[in-house]
């Protein structure tokens, strides 16, 4: 099939027909929906129906003449193979953003067009300021011109919600919604609008079954300051037991009532917070058309939901023991299996998802496993299908990223294993890419620390031989939500949120090389309160390690640790032994007390 006849090229020239007829010169086409979320639901993705690619995170902007497709650098070698360059330019959005694009791009006197409902305030702003230097103008439409030319389109989900008891939340949702509605009122605030579906299952307690990966009630919501809530939803979605959970403060209206209550809001002047950087751009432009005075500050349930609870922080210890059981039996028959050369990455997957499965409390994997062989695992953000999928061969790498959610806990973890021997150059930078890994995970820092203010602690070695990575170095976890959770984080991009205690992230720094293999190293930690030195004057914070699995020693040159580093990775792999062995299979359990063999000398 020619590229001209392809169903990409057609899906492209059925929009530009729909733009012209719409009076529009272009339009831009994010991979968000309506919630900004990262899983969206089967008829939000537009941008993989639009141009075939099929990551978390990229934007697609066409004019009548050109088209490009703009993605950061987890998916550089996605793109590449999945979206022909021939109908969209390949552009790297932190080096070449679409603004700057459209700057260059649009023609004098263009209107570019846009959806306020998938596009955050900043993103408007951005555009707006680049369409009036190349002397266009941007245009809100009402409809999304991609929508009337999407003939197959999904309908929405019709799954029903469910009630996350307290026996794994730790909190009622009467008492979230009273102190959450305590706080807007002492911000002076008379209402809160949650765009979040993780913030509406956090605050009330329930999760959905909307979209893949993550237990979202694809939901808005206005908690008002009498702790009253307003929740749009379809009622069909809500069975009765579910309705009783909610209760009298809780009033369930349809999804298109939303606007009519943002109106409501406005001509009554109330102050209104929405999130300025996880809303759609519509909501406070609605509220401000009616009158409203909007608080441009953070979801009131964003940071109460990051900082876990006593009784979600031993839920996911939990959670990661039946995942550490799980990743241990993987791990042992991947060793004896992966040499012979008769697996292969989905087979591999497979195996993995099917020792999770028996686990108590499993609902199914939190993301797509990145199951990478050789120069597969390169691309970070790999899934393997029918025609990339590839054996794992001998003297190669194999990177397998893989989480699950439970009902009491959520993990992500990824481990790099040699399959045979592999060369000295993949062992230096595993080695290299463990000493960052450990440089975070042993920190101690004081309270108000950033996460940015740590990412290149995971860095440091990789610079000095001339060597990085191109992610962040950690993100946020949810207690059975999504696997990516705000506001924490470990980048070194900018964040402004001090790591707090009870907070869930991802350690995992990496290295890869185009075309020859990928290292990743990744365990969940909890931020814990740290014991304080004589003199300290400071209050010190430092991580818990979640994660329950070994690192392949194999892959460790124990050389090139310092003394200190090696005291940590043998207490890891002891405390691995010790609480993963007992409950293992008798095979297992041997093959774990090799992998977690000290690598430090022993003294007699």
């Amino acid at each position: 099939m020619s590229i001209a006849t392809s169903p990409t090229a057609d899906r492209l020239a059925s929009l530009r027909a729909e733009l012209e007829r719409c009076g529009l010169d272009g339009f831009v086409v994010p991979r968000a929906d309506q919630h900004q979320g990262e899983y969206v639901a089967a008829e939000a993705q537009r941008l993989a129906w639009l141009t075939g690619f099929t990551g978390s995170a990229g934007i697609a902007v066409v004019l009548k003449g050109r088209a490009a497709l703009f993605t950061d650098g987890r998916y550089t070698l996605q793109a590449r193979r999945e979206v022909a360059p021939e109908l969209f330019e390949h552009c790297h959005s932190g080096e070449h953003p679409p603004a700057r694009w459209v700057g260059e791009a649009l023609p004098a006197g263009a209107k570019l067009g846009y959806d306020p409902w998938l596009h955050l305030a900043d993103q408007v702003a951005a555009l707006a300021a680049a369409c009036e230097r190349a002397g266009g103008a941007l245009v809100a439409v009402d409809g999304n011109p991609l929508d009337a030319v999407w003939t197959d389109r999904p309908g929405p989900s019709l799954a029903p919600f469910s009630v996350q008891p307290v026996q794994f939340s730790g909190r009622a949702a009467a008492d979230k919604r009273a102190d959450l509605a305590n706080g807007l009122a002492a911000d002076r605030c008379e209402a809160a609008v949650l765009a979040d579906p993780a913030s509406v299952a956090w605050l009330l307690n329930i999760r959905g079954d909307d979209v893949e990966y993550a237990p979202l009630p694809l939901a808005f919501a206005i908690l008002h300051a009498d702790a009253g809530v307003e929740l749009f939803v379809d009622r069909r979605k809500l069975p009765p037991a579910l309705v009783d959970h909610l209760g009298l403060a809780v009033t369930v209206l349809p999804p298109a009532q939303l606007s009519a209550s943002l109106e409501a809001l406005g001509r009554a002047g109330r102050r209104v917070r929405v999130d300025a950087h996880g809303a759609p751009a519509a909501i406070a432009a609605i509220l401000e058309r009616a009158g409203a005075r909007v608080d441009g500050g953070a979801d009131p349930c964003a940071l109460a939901k990051a900082c876990k609870n006593p009784v979600e922080l031993a839920g996911s210890r939990a959670a990661h023991r039946r995942d550490g059981i799980a990743l241990a039996r993987f791990l042992a028959w991947l060793t004896g299996e992966a040499p012979g050369g008769t697996i292969d990455e989905l087979a591999a997957a497979a195996v993995l998802e099917e020792f999770r499965r028996v686990g108590e409390h499993w609902r199914g994997p939190s993301f797509p496993t990145i199951a990478g062989a050789g120069a597969n695992g390169a691309v970070v953000h790999y899934r393997s299908t029918a025609e990339t999928n590839r054996r794992l061969q001998p003297c190669e790498l194999f990177l397998v990223d893989s989480g699950g959610q439970y009902r009491d806990g959520t993990t992500d973890v990824t481990r790099t294993i040699a399959v045979g021997a592999v060369g000295a150059e993949e062992r230096r930078r595993f080695t290299l890419v463990l000493k960052g890994h450990i440089a975070v995970a042993a920190t101690v820092f004081p309270a108000g620390t950033t996460g940015s203010q740590l990412d290149a602690l995971a860095r440091r070695f990789l610079w000095a031989a001339g060597l990085d990575f191109d992610h962040g170095t950690g993100h946020g976890v949810g207690s059975y939500l999504s696997v990516h959770e705000g506001p924490q984080r470990i980048s070194k991009l900018g964040s402004t949120v001090a790591l707090k205690p009870g907070m869930i992230l991802s350690i995992e720094p990496g290295y890869y090389k185009t075309d020859a293999y990928g290292i990743r190293i990744e365990n969940l930690a909890a931020v814990v309160e740290a014991p304080a030195p004589p003199g300290a004057e400071r209050p010190l914070l430092g991580f818990e390690p979640l994660t329950l699995a070994p690192f392949d020693r194999t892959l460790i040159d124990p050389s090139l640790l310092d003394a200190a580093e090696l005291a940590w990775l043998d207490a890891y792999h002891a405390r691995v032994a010790a609480e993963i062995g007992p409950l293992v299979d008798s095979a297992t359990a041997a093959w774990l007390a090799e992998a977690t063999q000290p690598l430090a000398p022993q003294r007699g």
